[in-house]
């Protein structure tokens, strides 16, 4: 999944090729990470949950984690599972776009890769969560098609008394 006629390049990573980049961009946008986590990352840590941690009940060897270049610069990621929360369905358990990246509607094209993907894998609808705490987020994905599901979860992993609703798009 690789465009090389486009300025911005779409690309499938992995772990032996890319730790390191993935590292580098989480140390370069740590922002969603202070939001959900409360702290910087540890953005070797990080990207090796990249690579390894998927949905529920998702095999991770049916994953696919991509890549947004913006010429060299490693400028947005996304993990996209397949299984969750049934056999037919796709997950995308994360998508970051580095802020020197927003704005230009790179977010869109990404993710319009992202649903390409993901149909042409079969899946029939394509589900997010999002923060109550991340409005611009949750504003993102709405403008993108996706809609509530009703159905949420309290986390407090991090001591941050989070709220995730799970949002959907049919493909």
């Amino acid at each position: 999944m690789e465009d090389q006629g486009l300025a911005d390049r779409f690309t499938a990573l992995n772990i032996a090729a890319h730790l390191d980049r993935v590292a580098a961009f989480y140390t370069e946008a740590p922002d969603y990470w202070v939001l959900a986590e409360g702290s910087h990352p540890d953005p070797y840590k990080k990207a090796e949950e990249f690579f390894t941690a998927g949905a529920p009940g998702c095999e991770v060897d049916r994953s696919r984690f991509l890549g947004l270049f913006v010429g060299s610069r490693l400028s947005g990621l996304a993990e996209l599972h397949y299984g969750f929360p049934t056999d037919s369905d796709a997950y995308l358990g994360l998508m970051i776009i580095g802020p020197w990246a927003q704005g230009a509607g790179r977010g869109a094209a990404f993710l319009s890769r992202i649903e390409e993907l993901a149909r042409s894998d079969r899946a029939k609808k394509l589900y997010v969560g999002v923060l109550e705490a991340n409005p611009r987020g949750r504003a993102f994905w709405e403008r993108e098609g996706f809609s509530a599901t009703g159905i949420t979860k309290e986390d407090n992993t991090h001591g941050l008394d989070h709220v995730l609703h799970r949002l959907m798009k049919p493909l």
